[in-house]
């Protein structure tokens, strides 16, 4: 029934202007055509927490943080992952139009990624080529084995200085890992600050998510849309530990592995290279038809991180980055602000 109430005069433009942002880069497009496919990057909440700037000769990412979220990110670790994610985005487009990127993250300033362009041959690639069809699929997979050479791929267009990457396929672990999943999330479902933070970020139907362009989209993980009024009177009901934990235990229990990314240090310089990385992965399961979803309830819960840490054996090491993967359908894509708006003015 209340699916049935909601608005729907605009579904087709939700529909329109998700595919114009995925839209392929034309040969020889310019630094704000690489802005646009940096900004379809992974970013937590899809916050979109970035700004950028650039020269003829270089490109700045620089941190949002009056779009951060200070709950579930208190030390800004996701923001930074967000950041690098965007740079590796960049750095892919870059050098399919002859513009080979050396990336360098420069603390100053709250931090900023640093992004050095040069001139060759253009050389285009898979994980460019994936760019605009890679989303965090949030729903259950087929459950499927994924080759030993596909996981290779994986490993491989994960390779970044400074961070490694654990990938788990056994039965055990996996249910393991649900577990800290569901713990974490158990948690965060009794935070209320917490709550009150993801309810911020939510649209509940096409016509919020279109004005908005950013945060969670409902419909993108597979839930009914409803109108606005509706979803946040009766937010409450709608996340319910039980049917929360269920339905991590069953995507889990679909999904085809895990990966856990760890940089080598715990500061925002590792934690934008473990964006990186994650990114790399993200568009590589793209590429060879995989999909990919965030399970990040065990790195973002101190006390549980810790256990899960232990767990993996990295001693004092912080995990920072965790997603299942597997093969399943496409979910409706999700927004993205306009370049425009993303832009950094002095």
């Amino acid at each position: 029934m209340l699916t049935a109430c909601a608005p729907r005069p605009v579904v087709s433009g939700y529909d329109r202007l998700a595919t114009t942002l995925r839209m392929p880069a034309f040969p020889n497009a310019d630094v704000r055509e690489w802005v646009r496919y940096a900004a379809l990057a992974a970013n937590g909440h899809n916050t979109q927490a970035w700004r950028f700037a650039w020269t003829p000769r270089t490109v700045t990412i620089l941190p949002d943080f009056g779009r951060r979220t200070p709950v579930v990110d208190p030390d800004d670790h996701h923001l930074f992952v967000s950041l690098g994610c965007a740079s590796e985005n960049l750095s892919l487009a870059a050098e399919a139009n002859g513009r080979p990127a050396t990336i360098s993250f420069q603390p100053k300033v709250g931090g900023r990624i640093h992004i050095d362009l040069d001139t060759s041959v253009a050389r285009a690639s898979a994980l460019f080529d994936a760019i605009p069809k890679r989303q965090s699929t949030r729903s259950v997979y087929t459950g499927g084995v994924v080759a030993k050479s596909d996981l290779r791929h994986l490993e491989a267009a994960a390779r970044i200085d400074g961070v490694s990457v654990e990938i788990l396929t056994d039965r055990p672990k996996l249910d393991t890992v649900r577990d800290f999943v569901v713990h974490g999330n158990s948690l965060q479902l009794e935070d209320h600050a917490f709550m009150r933070e993801l309810k911020s970020w939510i649209s509940f139907n096409r016509r919020e998510a279109l004005a908005r362009r950013d945060g969670l989209f409902s419909g993108c993980s597979g839930s009914p849309e409803i109108p606005t009024w509706v979803g946040e009177a009766a937010f409450s009901l709608l996340f319910v530990e039980k049917s929360e934990n269920d339905k991590y235990a069953r995507q889990i229990a679909s999904s085809s592995g895990v990966a856990v990314f760890v940089g080598d240090k715990a500061d925002p310089d590792h934690w934008t290279r473990v964006g990186r990385s994650v990114q790399r992965f993200a568009l590589q399961a793209t590429a060879l038809g995989l999909k990919y979803a965030v399970i990040n309830q065990p790195v973002e819960v101190p006390s549980i991180r810790a256990e899960f840490a232990k767990w993996l054996g990295i001693g004092a090491a912080r995990p920072d980055f965790v997603l299942r993967f597997g093969y399943g359908q496409p979910m409706p894509m999700s927004l993205r602000r306009s370049v425009d708006d993303i832009v950094a003015h002095s």
